[in-house]
């Protein structure tokens, strides 16, 4: 056993692509496992087992059996005599040339290893452990010599139509299991083996969806002459909030569909996935497969085959959907392109909304971005001509825009321990008024986001990380959000003993609800975060019980920000509209625009005029005033003018290195090494080492450094021999974040 080669290292496929290679017994291969490994294994193709390039195979790894990928020919640095032999080939449809070179691209961009890589499109293990058969019975006769009622109505009930499940069986005629078993062994029924079901019914595309306005359909045109022209391109679809523009890149769905093609579609969020799917069902009469962390193991390894296989023809998921191993992609759309949540932090570190634009320019299909607030980085684009645009500059049917106005809390004055000023106080009570319901939105979670002791001023804070803990008063916890560490909440201070002397300081969406009860005890109060309601089924229930106006105030963060439409919901008062700005993150003031405008868009949605009310202490802030104005553009030239005099993104690249370890000190001289060897290129530029702002995180101490470099610099290179200077040690964890979009 033995290493074959490093893996492709270059970002651009161009040329023919070799035909897929065959190898049979005595053959050398390469096999990528799904371990962070750069390298393949070689191994041999024992006698009469026939390979190709992608087959998923079982193979010797010690005394370990697992499996990985037929990734080439072996490199031959080893004699053949030596190499373990493949135990055998797995009875699913391979990994794609496609899928197989954009795991190698991903790796080479990111600087992950290949096998990390590929790991992500294996993540279900169950899909290579053999499965249960599906059993149905079918009446055959002779009946049997013992009669009883049990049996007389499984007998009455199989007479006509197809075999049936065990289960179903058994609901049908009201008998347990046993009876269908002893007919069955009796040989009045007969047992048929069934292949597995999919459970994917084929989406119509040519079914008649919604009635389109004239700018939609104008939309659906420009997109279609777009993807009609086939090969790569990147359109953008920006359109206000309520303009419609699910139901237009569902027409480009349909092309793709109509080509024979799949399509994926990704959500930033599982939460938006409800009224979507139905939105989907309406177009094309069925739903599609769904990929995300709630799904069963059964259903993920259901899923898993059916795309592989090709019968699950559209795929909607969160950013892990992008490294299924799909048999014919031909179009991804990312909804909400704009979202952090696009950005994997952990393991092998990406930006989905990069990586989709990646996998369609290396297998030649196009790739939709939709979005009411582009990413900077994708106005750019458009403005440089690199990406086309479908602009939709009007809300469907009679929606008007949303009146936004700020309120100064500097001239509020609110007393100690309140959050509502009086503007914002008496505009809900004129909601109320005429049956409207409100939105308030606070990006907090829990109660309050410190809690302290006033008798000597103890924090609790949590053990693993540089973080306060945050009282949930609703389960009586304190909770760190980082880390998910939860703790019961003492009675007595564990620094003083003082009894019940803890004071909450800042609100929390559930404060914040108990000030709002305190104003308004006779409304309905629903109060949402991503802590206090779970899955897709919870989503669907609270929106509709929303949508059904059995709630008259909505308190939430950042979950309900968009893809929601409640007709009735004609209020949003922001709480806390500054609260973004704080940290001095690069994209703070972008990131708080398309949350503020994105929040804001929930009102006023139908035939009722909306209000957004943004209580803010920076009321002149550029933010505020784009906001306030209504004018997107004069923001983004403010922001593009500003990134582009500091050379930042999406004029300039960075990398960040995060070197972290369970000792402060052994983590701290790593980074100090990795600083004194940093590159010292003309325009290139390196911060660092420093402590991270979150300089605990789950138990590891943390440091960082962070490299600036012009557009045309070839950063991975660079980085990849400021890896290779300082060796270091197993205890040291070395990260490394292409593009990075958090700095904590």
């Amino acid at each position: 056993m033995g290493t074959t080669r490093t893996t492709n290292d270059t970002y651009d496929y161009a040329g023919d692509v070799p035909n897929i290679r065959e190898f049979r017994a005595g053959d050398r291969i390469s096999v990528m496992l799904p371990l962070p490994l750069g390298d393949a294994y070689d191994y041999v193709v024992p006698s009469g087992l026939e390979l190709a390039e992608g087959d998923f195979v079982t193979v010797p790894l010690g005394k370990r059996e697992l499996n990985g990928v037929v990734w080439g020919p072996g490199s031959g640095e080893i004699d053949t005599h030596k190499l373990r032999e493949v135990i055998g080939r797995q009875d699913h449809s391979g990994l794609s040339r496609d899928a197989r070179r954009f795991i190698e691209w991903v790796a080479g961009y990111t600087l992950a290893p290949t096998g990390a890589v590929l790991r992500m499109a294996m993540s279900v293990a169950s899909v290579f452990k053999p499965t249960a058969s599906r059993v149905a019975y079918r009446l055959a006769g002779p009946l049997p010599d013992r009669m009883t009622k049990a049996r007389e109505r499984v007998i009455a009930l199989m007479h006509s139509g197809p075999p049936r499940m065990l289960s179903d069986i058994c609901e049908a005629a009201t008998v347990g299991s046993t009876v269908v078993r002893g007919l069955a062994d009796g040989g009045t029924l007969i047992r048929h083996t069934l292949p597995e079901d999919t459970g994917f019914e084929n989406p119509d595309a040519d079914r008649e969806g919604l009635q389109l306005t004239r700018s939609q359909a104008e939309a659906v045109t420009a997109l279609q002459t777009r993807l009609g022209d086939g090969g790569f391109s990147v359109t953008v679809i920006d359109g206000v909030p309520g303009s419609g523009k699910t139901e237009i890149y569902f027409e480009g769905i349909a092309v793709a569909l109509r080509q024979g093609r799949q399509a994926l579609i990704l959500l930033p969020e599982i939460a938006l996935t409800g009224r979507w799917l139905e939105r989907f069902e309406v177009r094309f009469g069925v739903r599609p497969a769904q990929w995300h962390s709630e799904l069963s193991q059964s259903i993920r390894r259901r899923t898993w085959r059916a795309i592989a296989s090709g019968s699950a023809q559209v795929v909607i998921g969160a950013r892990s959907a992008l490294f299924l191993p799909f048999a014919e992609l031909g179009i991804i759309v990312v909804d909400e392109e704009h979202d952090s949540s696009y950005k994997q932090e952990d393991g092998t570190i990406y930006n989905a909304r990069d990586m989709a634009v990646a996998r369609g320019h290396l297998s030649q299909f196009p790739v939709v971005l939709v979005s009411a607030t582009p990413s900077l980085e994708t106005v750019v684009n458009v403005e440089g001509g690199r990406y086309g645009c479908v602009h939709l500059p009007e809300s469907h049917g009679s929606a008007a825009p949303p009146q936004i106005e700020a309120i100064d809390m500097r001239e509020v004055g609110l007393p100690a321990g309140t959050w509502l000023s009086t503007s914002l106080i008496g505009a809900i009570t004129d909601t109320l008024a005429i049956e409207e319901q409100a939105l308030l939105f606070l990006n907090r979670r829990g109660y309050a986001p410190l809690t302290l002791c006033q008798n000597c001023g103890f924090r609790f804070e949590c053990p693993n990380c540089s973080a306060w803990l945050v009282e949930h008063r609703r389960v009586g916890r304190l909770m760190c959000h980082h880390c998910g560490l939860a703790l019961g909440f003492p009675q007595s201070c564990p620094e003083c003993d003082a009894d019940n002397r803890f004071a909450a300081c800042g609100p929390g969406v559930e404060r914040l609800a108990d000030e709002v009860t305190a104003h308004f005890p006779e409304a309905r109060i629903e109060v949402v975060a991503s802590d206090t309601f779970s899955g897709p089924r919870a989503t669907r229930e609270l929106i509709g019980r929303i949508e059904d106006r059995d709630v008259d105030i909505v308190i939430g963060t950042q979950v309900l920000a968009k893809g929601h439409h409640f007709p009735m919901l004609t209020l949003v008062g922001v709480v806390d509209a500054d609260l973004g700005l704080d940290g001095g993150d690069l994209r703070a003031a972008e990131r708080t625009f398309q949350l503020l405008y994105q929040v804001g868009g929930r009102a006023g949605r139908a035939d009722r005029p909306g209000r957004v009310l943004l209580q803010t202490y920076l009321p002149d802030h550029p933010v505020m005033a784009a906001l306030v104005s209504g004018d997107r553009e004069a923001f983004l030239a403010r922001e593009k003018e500003a990134r582009q005099r500091a050379e930042m993104p999406p004029y300039g690249r960075l990398v960040a290195l995060i070197i972290s370890g369970r000792d402060d000190r052994v983590a701290s001289a790593v980074a100090r090494k990795f600083g004194a060897a940093a590159p010292r290129d003309k325009g290139v530029s390196v911060f660092g080492p420093a402590p991270a702002p979150l300089a605990v995180l789950r138990g590891l101490y943390r440091y960082r450094l962070l490299l600036k470099a012009g557009r045309q610099v070839p950063v991975q290179e660079l980085v990849r021999a400021w890896l290779a200077r300082v060796p270091s040690p197993s205890n040291v964890r070395v990260q490394v974040d292409i593009d990075p979009y958090s700095f904590l």
